[in-house]
């Protein structure tokens, strides 16, 4: 192939001159892990994210940039990618925004963040942006790290063909001359800058793949005038990235039309893997000569040593994994029942004010139970956030996928799916939001369906009760079954994931190669790391925190109403008033509440539930339990105090509620809970998705109701299944 350099003369018939608008459209972009958003945050004066790991800027920022003369730009930070060759989300919003499609408008200069340290690698990125036609601005970082290895900016801007500035964004070195630089980018011409021409067996394939190209994508409507090389960069895009359409997840995050996917399945097979060769080729040309020496990496490879060790390294990964669960697991739980006291006593002082009534117990009950429904996930979320935030900005998380990605890839899980797993065995509706460090939607989407599997810390209560009440034996033998559960909890989750990325077609796709950056370790920028833990913290409340509120308030009323009694109900006001003691008032007030729910709305879907649940050994009044549980899995113990008129603040470790569930009778006097029965009933929730707050966060990060209703379904009957075939089988078996 022939290579042009980026001053070839042939180049000047592809220019374009555009005037500069009042306020010009900027865009950041750069690979993970090159200080591109510290760089945004000093050049906005923004609070976006700053990360040391790769992916996990998801959802790109904007803000103000003031360029010389006190002309306002529009900054947008986009995800960090490492090309434009678009697989995953943050690569299709890179592409997107560099580009101009998908409805963004075309940007009028592109900043790319090239690391000291890997131009090479980094400059990847901007081949590709200059081919597409942006007018681009190099801002060179890391020169710190670089030190005298750091390449000059000058050579690197007569190498590249566009102005190269170098920039420390924590001590603000070269910010105005990086946006003296982006001014005088704005005021130049475009042009597609092709550092190497297209061989004679690509040229044809460009062609017939160009005349494909949507109107609205061609430069001429992008950029308002004809520029074909740029028009043949994306041709060759296309021929570089589309696959056939298989309905699995790629397909979802690339928005293609049929046409241009149909003539790319045209052109012959294999891929021609000529473009990537030659930038490559291209740049391991050009760019060592203006490297001095290999930067100092001395530190970093000393600790990997340790870390990435077959065994220190595991010994190490596990010690840092045992802090975060313990944070997640045991710190928080004060924190958590503090808040959960709170309110509890907010709610009991406005009963004293506003007295007895409907509209007392729905701002009790419904509306003040329901937002410490929402804040009781607080502290483990803040935790959560606090821990990953501060191991990506020190670059361990990325350890962590690479020595995890050997164990998970055999079930078909990322490597850093390890995480999420391991926080939702605290709640799995912070491990749900953890899922946002993967790049591959189909990824997330897949952990995602597997983490509320993991015995979380709201089963606790249920397992408690049942083994305690139901289930014989001595305390080691009790303890045993209960890790059991979580070794079962484990299992399940692993092999789900296996099955379903083999069943379900939106999950099935080819595994990519495990590719992943381990960044050089540094210190965290801890007014980063608190402004990221507090961003996505209140993003929980903001969004999967109303969805929370409406349903536990639905479900308060469907546990509510309606309040009349049936005709054959004592009268429990002359009861009360007669009563001769506080004993005998307390119990026909609970035998009232247990009338009550019966009679609800809740009781009767208990009721009508019952023909399901009864293969599985439950009773009507299991059901009413499982209906409650829906708002929390702990909210079945006291909906089972309530039914059995032990009281609503019955826990699990009360005695009369366990004798109650021990001495239960049915009509033909037999016991209606057995050690069978406990243990089919452990099984159901280990497997149901008894959680609307979990649901609700689903529904958030995936953006419908297709993902949540799909979870909901196959657990329920998942654990219909199971509990079913557990109760069957130990009753052929004699254990009934």
């Amino acid at each position: 192939m022939t290579q042009a350099s980026c001053h070839d003369p042939d180049l000047a018939r592809a220019m374009v001159r555009d005037p500069v608008p009042a306020r010009p459209r900027l865009v950041l972009a750069g690979n993970p892990n090159v200080g591109k958003t510290t760089l945004f945050n000093a050049l906005t004066g923004s609070s976006a994210k700053v990360s040391n790991y790769p992916g996990i800027t998801v959802e790109a920022a904007s803000g103000a940039l003031t360029l010389p003369g006190g002309r306002i730009a529009d900054l947008h930070d986009l995800p960090g990618t490492y090309s434009t060759n678009a697989r995953s989300a943050e690569e299709q919003i890179a592409l997107d925004a560099v580009v101009g499609l998908d409805g963004a408008p075309a940007p009028d200069a592109v900043i790319v963040c090239v690391d000291a340290t890997q131009v090479a690698r980094a400059a990847y990125l901007l081949l590709q942006c200059q081919e597409l036609g942006a007018r681009c601005v190099v801002a060179l970082t890391m020169v710190d790290e670089a030190g005298a290895a750091a390449p000059s900016a000058s050579a690197l801007t007569a190498v590249l063909g566009c102005e190269v500035v170098e920039v420390t964004a924590r001590t603000r070195r070269g910010l105005d001359e990086l946006r003296a630089a982006v001014d005088r980018t704005l005021r130049s011409e475009r042009r597609a800058i092709w550092h190497w021409q297209p061989g004679a067996a690509l040229r044809p394939r460009l062609d017939a793949v160009r005349e494909a190209l949507p109107a609205t994508w061609r430069a001429e409507a992008r950029y308002g005038a004809p520029l074909a090389a740029a028009d043949d960069a994306l041709a060759l895009w296309a021929l570089t990235c589309l696959e056939p359409r298989t309905g699995g997840p790629d397909d979802d995050e690339l928005e293609v039309p049929d046409a241009l996917r149909a003539a790319v399945a045209a052109e012959p097979a294999p891929r021609d893997e000529e473009a990537v060769l030659a930038r490559w080729a291209w740049l391991d040309r050009e760019i060592p000569p203006l490297v001095h020496r290999p930067p100092d990496r001395s530190r970093t490879e000393r600790i990997d040593r340790i870390l990435l060790h077959r065994v220190a390294g595991f010994a190490s990964f596990i010690a840092v994994m045992t802090v975060l669960f313990m944070s997640l697991f045991w710190w928080a739980a004060p924190v958590m029942d503090a808040i959960d006291q709170g309110f509890k006593w907010t709610g009991d002082q406005l009963h004293g004010v506003l007295g007895d009534g409907v509209f007392t117990d729905f701002l009790v009950q419904g509306v003040i139970g329901g937002v410490g429904a929402v804040m009781v996930f607080l502290p483990q979320i803040l935790l959560l956030f606090l821990f990953l935030g501060f191991l990506e900005d020190c670059g361990y998380l990325a350890r962590v996928a690479y020595l995890m990605d050997r164990i998970m890839r055999s079930m078909n899980l990322h490597g850093r799916a390890f995480v999420p797993m391991l926080s939702s065995f605290a709640c799995a509706v912070p491990a749900i939001l953890a899922t946002r460090t993967m790049e591959r939607r189909r990824d997330r989407i897949l952990t995602m369906m597997v983490v509320p599997l993991m015995t979380c810390s709201a089963r606790l209560p249920v397992y408690t009760l049942v083994i305690g009440a139901l289930i014989p034996g001595s305390r080691w033998v009790q303890g045993l079954l209960m890790v059991g559960m979580y070794l079962f909890s484990v299992v399940t989750a692993l092999v789900a994931a296996w099955v379903m990325s083999k069943t379900v077609k939106p999950l099935k796709a080819k595994r990519l190669p495990f590719v992943i950056e381990l960044p050089p370790y540094r210190w965290p920028r801890f007014g980063g790391v608190l402004r990221m833990m507090w961003g996505k913290s209140s993003m929980f409340l903001r969004e999967a925190g109303t969805v929370i509120l409406a349903c536990s308030i639905a479900l308060w009323a469907l546990l509510y109403f309606p309040r009349n009694l049936p005709e054959s109900a004592p009268d429990y006001d002359a009861l009360v008033a007669h009563a001769p003691d506080k004993d005998a008032k307390d119990a026909a007030l609970a035998d009232q509440q247990a009338r009550q729910l019966e009679n609800s709305y809740g009781g009767r879907l208990g009721h009508a539930i019952e023909p399901a649940i009864r293969p599985l050994g439950f009773d009507w009044k299991i059901g009413v339990g499982i209906v409650g549980a829906f708002a929390a899995r702990e909210v079945f113990v006291s909906t089972l105090g309530i039914v059995y008129a032990v009281g609503s603040d019955a826990d699990e470790r009360s005695e009369p509620l366990r004798t109650a569930l021990h001495d239960a009778r049915g009509s033909d006097g037999k016991r209606s809970y057995t050690p069978l029965v406990g243990l089919s009933l452990m099984i159901f929730f280990a497997l149901a998705c008894q959680c609307m707050s979990t649901l609700a966060v689903v529904r958030r990060e995936t953006g419908g109701l297709r993902w949540p209703v799909f979870l909901f379904s196959y657990m329920t009957v998942l654990a219909w299944i199971t509990s079913f075939c557990v109760y069957q089988g130990g009753r052929l078996l004699g254990f009934g």
